[in-house]
C-alpha cells in the first residue's frame, strides 16, 4: 500500500499535467509491486480528470484490476470524482457511496473521509450530514494526516453555508476550520482559514474586524491577490 503522505509528495494540484507525469513515472517504477502500481495509476487518472480528459481517465480506471481494499476504494473514489466533474451526478453518487463503504469496511479512514467529502460536494442538499459523518471519522482517528481533513471539511461546509446566506453558521464553521488548521494544518491552511473567516465577517457587516484581519494577512503576504481584493472591497 502506498501511504497518503507519499502520494501528497507527488501532487501539485495547480499543475495536474506535471502531477500526471510524476505519477506515471512512479507507477512504472513499481513493476514488481502491482498493488502500489495500481494505487499510483488511480492518481494518474485523477490528474487526467482534472484536465477534463474524462474518457481517458475512465478507461484507465476500468483497466485497474487488483483485489485489495485500498485499490478498490481509490478506483471507486476516482470514478466518482470524474463523474462529478463531468456532470453525471447520479453515477458520481453511486461510485462515491461504494467507495465510502469499501473504505469503511477496511478501516481506511483517510479514504472514507475523502469519499464523504466528495459526497458533500456532489449532494449539496445533504452537505451538512455528509460533513458531520466525515468529521466524526476524522475525530476518531489518531493519525494527524487524517485529522487534518477537519480543516477542509469545516471550510467547505462554511462556504456552502455562506453561499446560501447563512452567515452566522458559516462563521462558526470558518472558526472551527481555523482551530483545526492551528492543530493539524500547514502554514497555507492557517492563512486561508483566517482569510475565509474575515471574508465572512464582511458579509456580516463586521467591517472593522474584517479589515483588521486582512491587514494582518497583507503584512504576512504582501501582494496576495485575495487579500488585496478584500481590502479593496472593505475600503469602498
Amino acid at each position: 500500500m502506498v501511504t497518503q503522505e507519499q502520494l501528497d509528495e507527488l501532487w501539485d494540484y495547480t499543475d495536474p499535467a506535471g502531477s500526471e507525469q510524476r505519477f506515471a513515472e512512479a507507477a512504472r517504477e513499481q513493476r514488481s509491486a502491482p498493488e502500489a502500481r495500481a494505487e499510483l495509476e488511480t492518481q494518474v487518472a485523477r490528474a487526467m480528470g482534472m484536465q477534463s480528459r474524462f474518457d481517458e481517465a475512465r478507461q484507465l480506471l476500468n483497466r485497474i484490476i487488483f483485489d485489495s481494499p485500498p485499490v478498490s476504494s481509490r478506483v471507486l473514489l476516482e470514478l466518482g470524482r470524474i463523474h462529478h466533474s463531468s456532470g453525471h451526478p447520479v453515477e458520481a453518487m453511486a461510485h462515491l457511496t461504494s467507495a465510502r463503504a469499501t473504505a469503511q469496511r477496511a478501516g481506511l479512514a483517510y479514504l472514507e473521509i475523502d469519499a464523504l467529502h466528495m459526497l458533500a460536494l456532489a449532494d449539496t442538499n445533504n452537505a451538512a450530514q455528509w460533513t458531520e459523518e466525515a468529521l466524526a471519522v476524522a475525530e476518531a482517528s489518531a493519525d494527524d494526516h487524517t485529522q487534518r481533513w477537519a480543516v477542509t471539511l469545516h471550510t467547505d461546509l462554511g462556504w456552502h453555508l455562506h453561499d446560501t446566506a447563512n452567515y452566522e453558521e458559516a462563521l462558526t464553521q470558518f472558526s472551527l476550520a481555523q482551530g483545526a488548521a492551528i492543530r493539524f494544518g500547514d502554514e497555507d491552511q492557517r492563512f486561508q482559514s483566517r482569510w475565509a473567516f474575515a471574508r465572512c465577517l464582511r458579509s456580516l457587516g463586521r467591517l472593522d474586524e474584517a479589515r483588521e484581519i486582512q491587514q494582518e494577512l497583507a503584512s504576512e503576504r504582501p501582494g496576495a491577490d485575495s487579500v488585496t481584493a478584500e481590502l479593496a472591497e472593505l475600503s469602498n
